[in-house]
């Protein structure tokens, strides 16, 4: 079964051949990505890398995890799901895809909620006391 495995801190002048190479030391690879900027095509400094024998991906986390490639000491470890964006209380959000921060209104505790104030709707304290 296949193994998903996380490489960070990337040196930018690394390339997806430079990691394919790396990783069959230790086993066959089936994949190798490199996460760029959609704006700007760079490199953002880690990768993903697929091994096709979980005892190859085991291998590979300890033998070159910490270890320097071109310069800098890589990250290896297993690759986990990616996380859903979350929402919470405060000044900012973050929307899926866009990474665009927005003001929402704080909910204060019930006792402290007198009338609403209608110039301040904009900011983090919308809810003042009359």
């Amino acid at each position: 079964m296949a193994k998903k495995l996380y490489v960070g801190n990337l040196s930018f002048q690394v390339t997806e051949a430079d990691l394919s190479e790396l990783f069959a030391q230790v086993g066959a690879v089936d994949s190798v990505k490199i996460i760029t900027d959609r704006d700007t095509g760079r490199s953002k400094g880690f990768a993903f890398v697929e091994m096709s024998d979980d005892s190859a991906a085991a291998q590979a986390i300890s033998k070159f995890n910490g270890t320097d490639f071109n310069g800098r000491n890589l990250t290896v470890n297993e690759a986990r799901p990616m996380e859903k964006p979350r929402f919470w209380i405060g000044r900012t959000f973050w929307r899926p895809r866009s990474w665009r921060t927005r003001q929402i209104l704080v909910v204060l505790p019930r006792a402290n909620i007198g009338s609403f104030n209608h110039d301040h709707a904009h900011t983090a304290s919308g809810y003042v006391k009359t």
